[in-house]
């Protein structure tokens, strides 16, 4: 008997009719991509310090602030050009599985980090603090000032992060064919590495693991955003006790 396959219009098992889905592009950009938006980041961050030789309250903003919305305005900015944009390319959409999976572990994150950031405080040789700790230390902040850093700490820069570290180099490596283990791997390091604080990089490893499991459960970047922004929290809240000399250094 002669059958024909399914195709658009034909007729589908219960009355439906079948819908051929669009073909999955795939993104045009690698590593380069990635290290590039890092350059971004870095000389930024060199060119504004070399800049302010005293910084004031608003220097000391743009400082803390500017390096990581431009590298994570240059990941959305490379994804447009040269891939398929964020939500396709990086899953950044809304999903509230995603938000309820990136709380849970979040959480749990946050309970470790508390943990770890408690042990290494107290093996830490003095004056040993993160680059945002060391650059507002001594610094009284207007209320209005601290609390647009806090928000920054806590909503904005885990974004942008995410956007760099498990957006464009996860996607990176995947464009690789690297196995999610060791795409979960590498990231956890270069993202502990690439802050570039050598002291702290042990703790931000136990920082980092939470969140890229997020984004390896999932498969997309909302989840880890959501863990990253629940992880930062109390630091960032920290910030602001500080920054109001609410709570001592």
């Amino acid at each position: 008997m002669h059958t024909q396959e399914s195709g658009v219009g034909d007729p589908a098992p219960g009355g439906r009719t079948w819908v051929a889905e669009p073909p999955v592009r795939t993104h045009r950009w690698g590593l380069g991509a990635f290290f590039f938006a890092e350059a971004v980041f870095v000389l930024t961050s060199v060119v504004l310090a070399a800049a302010f030789g005293a910084p004031g309250v608003w220097s000391i903003v743009l400082m803390l602030v500017l390096p990581t919305l431009l590298a994570g305005g240059v990941a959305v900015l490379i994804t447009v050009l040269r891939g398929n944009g964020p939500v396709q390319d990086f899953g950044l959409e809304w999903r509230w599985s995603d938000v309820r999976t990136g709380l849970a572990i979040g959480g749990v994150g946050l309970v470790t980090t508390t943990i770890a950031t408690m042990l290494w405080t107290h093996w830490a040789e003095p004056g040993q603090t993160s680059t945002v700790s060391s650059v507002l230390d001594g610094v009284r902040l207007p209320p209005v000032v601290a609390v647009l850093l806090c928000l920054h700490v806590w909503l904005v820069a885990p974004l942008c992060e995410e956007l760099l570290y498990r957006g464009l180099l996860w996607g990176a490596m995947e464009r690789l064919r690297w196995s999610q283990l060791n795409v979960f791997v590498l990231s956890t390091a270069v993202f502990a590495i690439g802050h570039l604080e050598p002291a702290r990089t042990w703790l931000l490893l136990v920082i980092t693991i939470p969140i890229g499991l997020a984004r390896m459960v999932t498969g997309r970047l909302t989840a880890s955003v959501i863990a990253h922004q629940v992880n930062n929290f109390l630091p960032a809240l920290g910030l602001l006790l500080v920054s109001l000399g609410l709570m001592p250094t």
